[in-house]
């Protein structure tokens, strides 16, 4: 769901990211009170817990792959306006530092992925828990349900936006100049995959953590329990409150090279000389309902994709000859400048107040 760079015209990258920079704004102003060094773990840890479950891949029907975003908890656990800003951060990271989404694209994986997603999933949080208790099992059907519906309309936000390129942006001859294939192809094959096992997935994923959490730590849950319209405020975490979440997201790190079993591309992040290789051009008409693409790289996506080299393409240092070191390196990596970024955000962004120089609690 990663849309590489070159897939999406610049009109169609600086559109989505004129719609997605009002909810960067408000999710600042909303969470600014909020970024001060006692709660920078908890919104940091659960920005890593996304990071790192983006490196899950899973085989979808088609030959391609997929994976859970974590949307679901962030929304649960942050609120709709954290969540934000805690996926956006990762999807920064990923995109800046390992090429997982493209530069260009920043805008429109951040749109789908950490503004639609986490509000689809607070919502429905909201309307199917509303009135059960903090541990009641509603609250883990409701969260289930919510991770499911959350990454399917992105992944459907992500299809619709592959497929108007074709019919907006082509050369002289008609040929598509960005993502080849029409809604009537992008549509379904995003969906399938996602309506199965990425779907599956991510309802698995947050409905698991809730339940943990209920067990746990049933406070971390509390901000998006009170009544529509009085929502508690987030109180400061510090790191012991959020001790068991950083061993767990350590044991997920080192879990993480369990992605690179899935075999295959996820659709519509194919390189450009993919088009030209026959076994690839295989795969991406198998993947797209056996409906063949054109007989070369889209014109724009060629010049599109080299615009930024990342340091550490693919999840792969290149020092580390042993592929499943060097994922999990780069999950740890992913985390630390997540971290990072969230404590620049608590020393610079914060009320005065609250900042660490401040002196004041």
């Amino acid at each position: 769901m990663h849309i590489p760079d070159g897939y999406l015209s610049p009109s169609t990258c600086a559109v989505a990211f004129l719609i997605a920079a009002p909810f960067w704004w408000l999710a600042q102003k909303r969470v600014q009170r909020a970024l001060h060094t006692r709660l920078v773990p908890l919104l940091a840890v659960i920005s890593a817990f996304s990071f790192v479950i983006m490196m899950f891949n899973l085989p979808l029907p088609g030959g391609t792959t997929g994976h859970a975003v974590g949307m679901g908890v962030a929304a649960i656990v942050l609120g709709p306006w954290a969540a934000i800003l805690a996926i956006s951060v990762a999807l920064f990271i990923q995109a800046v530092f390992f090429g997982d989404g493209g530069i260009t694209a920043i805008g429109a994986n951040c749109l789908n992925m950490a503004i639609a997603g986490p509000m689809v999933a607070y919502g429905l949080y909201r309307l199917i828990a509303a009135g059960s208790e903090l541990t009641s099992k509603r609250r883990i059907v409701a969260a289930s349900i919510a991770g499911y519906c959350a990454i399917n309309i992105s992944a459907l936000l992500a299809a619709v936006e592959f497929g108007i390129q074709p019919l907006l942006f082509t050369d002289a001859a008609g040929t598509p100049l960005y993502a080849p294939y029409p809604l009537s192809v992008a549509v379904p094959a995003m969906l399938l995959g996602h309506l199965t096992f990425a779907g599956l997935a991510e309802a698995v994923v947050t409905g698991g953590i809730v339940a943990y959490l209920q067990k746990a730590n049933p406070e971390l849950l509390q901000f998006t329990a009170s009544p529509a319209g009085q929502s508690a405020p987030m109180r400061p975490q510090g790191w012991l409150p959020v001790r068991r979440l950083w061993l767990g997201m350590a044991i997920v790190m080192m879990l993480s090279p369990l992605g690179l079993l899935a075999a295959g591309t996820a659709w519509g992040e194919w390189g450009a000389s993919d088009f030209q290789d026959a076994a690839a051009r295989a795969d991406i008409i198998r993947a797209s309902g056996n409906i063949a693409p054109p007989e070369g790289a889209p014109a724009g996506m060629q010049r599109l994709e080299a615009l930024w080299s990342a340091p550490v393409p693919d999840y792969a240092p290149s020092f580390m000859h042993n592929a499943s070191i060097g994922y999990v390196l780069s999950a740890v990596m992913g985390s630390g400048l997540i971290l990072l970024i969230f404590y620049l955000l608590a020393r610079f962004m914060a009320p005065a107040a609250y900042r660490p120089t401040s002196g004041r609690r």
